[in-house]
């Protein structure tokens, strides 16, 4: 199992403080979920049928033709893999590792690009593999430029598979609306945006051919009725949607201006979170957990990932143990 952000039960017991007392911005999640509707029991005592409106619900949302539910976006990254013989996969790094992980599984020859590589290895590749807000660098791609790698891939028979996790905020760069087009693969998260991460569900965005192959891979009922109920609810709450955009927005240019403030200028970030390169990370990352404050640590490159803090007692105790750590490194 790959590490991730969320640990908070590891992080209590390591350094011996209770769970209800730390302050977890590790997971990149909007600090402020969604009410969860009143769910009928017939959810909970019926297998789960698909047509309750989720999907639906899902293709106004995503400005998608079709769309395929699943137990997460992680089922459908691990899934995938399985639609393709063996080739050649390129993955725009640094970004979520299970990417990479998943398609090395399945024998497939993966090669780690950076963004200026990709033009130079795509004639090359059956597969590449963008994250788009990228996690955890915050790089943001403009459609235009991946429609033009779907493109070069699509006429030799290869895929562009876009993870559009953190897309919520900025809808207006994801490529959803093209799904339609042959080879061409969008992932879409709802726990992040909806900060409802334990619902566990996620939508596989693509041509019908390839839903149905996935579906079949995916097998029956895979996500429960009552989360069919709650992702229904959530992605039908316009007026949820435009608040959840306003206030993550305002949250992580605070938390910009706050790094900033005590000497981290951030290297990247979107709308859930900010990203600092910095060769203090360990330090740091040492520093804020004794203080009950839990970041997600990248230590190949020495950098770390801060969330939102959700209300002003959060953002005060952030501060203070930032003037901690100053006072700490004197």
């Amino acid at each position: 199992m790959l590490e991730h952000g969320g640990r908070l039960r590891k992080a209590a017991l390591e350094y011996g403080i209770a769970e209800a007392d730390w302050l977890d911005l590790s997971s990149g999640l909007a600090p402020w979920p969604f009410p969860v509707p009143d769910i009928p029991l017939r959810a909970w005592a019926r297998l789960p049928e698909t047509d309750d409106g989720l999907e639906q619900a899902a293709c106004d949302y995503y400005s998608a033709a079709q769309v395929l539910p699943v137990a997460g976006s992680q089922m459908a990254i691990q899934l995938l893999p399985r639609l393709r013989r063996a080739g050649k996969v390129g993955v725009l790094s640094p970004c979520y590792a299970e990417h990479a992980e998943a398609w090395r599984r399945c024998g497939y020859i993966v090669r780690e690009v950076l963004e200026q590589e990709v033009d130079f290895f795509i004639d090359s590749l059956d597969v590449l593999v963008v994250v788009n807000p990228n996690n955890p660098t915050g790089l943001s791609l403009t459609p235009s430029r991946l429609l033009d790698w779907h493109t070069r891939l699509a006429s030799r028979g290869g895929w562009l598979v876009v993870d559009e996790a953190f897309m919520d905020n900025t809808p207006q760069l994801s490529v959803a609306p093209f799904t339609h087009l042959v080879g061409l693969i969008v992932l879409r998260s709802f726990g992040k945006f909806f900060g409802l991460a334990g619902v566990r569900l996620g939508f596989v965005l693509a041509e019908r051919k390839l839903l149905k192959l996935l579906a079949e891979q995916v097998g029956p009922w895979a996500v429960s009725g009552p989360t069919r109920v709650i992702g229904r609810a959530c992605l039908l709450d316009t007026e949820g949607h435009a608040r959840q955009r306003q206030r993550s927005e305002q949250a992580s240019e605070r938390l910009a201006r706050l790094l900033e403030q005590f000497g981290f200028k951030p290297q990247g970030g979107c709308a859930l979170f900010q990203w600092l390169i910095t060769d203090q990370a360990e330090q740091l990352h040492e520093s804020m957990a004794r203080q009950g404050i839990l970041l997600r640590l990248f230590p190949h490159n020495s950098s770390l990932r801060f969330g939102l803090p959700a209300d002003e007692a959060d953002w005060t105790r952030l501060a203070q143990a930032f003037e901690a750590y100053a006072k700490e490194a004197q």
